[in-house]
């Protein structure tokens, strides 16, 4: 029987730190969902890549890192803002898994509760492998490219993801 995880992110952008965890997953499962949070949220400060973009540069990195994409699966989750049925949601949007990994105590909870088992995966370097920072030092012109693998430095350039997040800060700053 395959046995299948899932850990979900919003992956703003993805980085160092979310590829290392993939490599550790893949070593405990035979298969990984990749659930792509907040699907539906783009082009804000906090959320400023499209579910398409990000699911371009987890394929990519996943690739350059020559793991094998058989046994990722990549899936976009809206959010829906009702934790009461926020997992039965996942599932409806998932193939079918038995494990859930999650460094967030209440999405921990809420698979626990539908009887999944859970993991907590570990942090690596988190204050530097965090979306937030990274967006930071793209808009602030700090290095940001050591964070990221080189894919997603690829897809960035692409899409003029600093340009974009320049523009949405001033943006933010205008509407805040």
């Amino acid at each position: 029987m395959v046995t299948r995880g899932i850990i979900i992110g919003r992956f703003q952008p993805p980085h160092l730190g979310h590829l290392e965890i993939f490599k550790r997953i893949l070593r405990e499962v035979d298969e990984l969902i990749i659930g792509v949070g907040s699907a539906q949220e783009s082009h804000t400060l906090e959320n400023p890549f499209t579910a398409g973009e990000r699911l371009l540069m987890l394929v990519r990195a996943l690739s350059e890192a020559r793991v094998d994409l058989t046994r990722v699966h990549i899936i976009p989750i809206p959010d829906v803002h009702n934790n009461a049925i926020w997992v039965s949601h996942v599932v409806s949007l998932s193939p079918p898994f038995g494990i859930a990994y999650s460094g967030n105590p209440l999405v921990r909870r809420l698979f626990k509760e539908a009887g999944f088992k859970t993991r907590t995966p570990p942090m690596i370097k988190r204050k530097e492998y965090w979306g937030h920072e990274i967006r930071d030092r793209m808009i602030n012109g700090s290095d940001w490219e050591s964070l990221v693998p080189k894919a997603v430095v690829e897809v960035m350039r692409e899409i003029k993801a600093v340009e974009r997040l320049k523009e949405l800060s001033k943006t933010d700053y205008l509407l805040g």
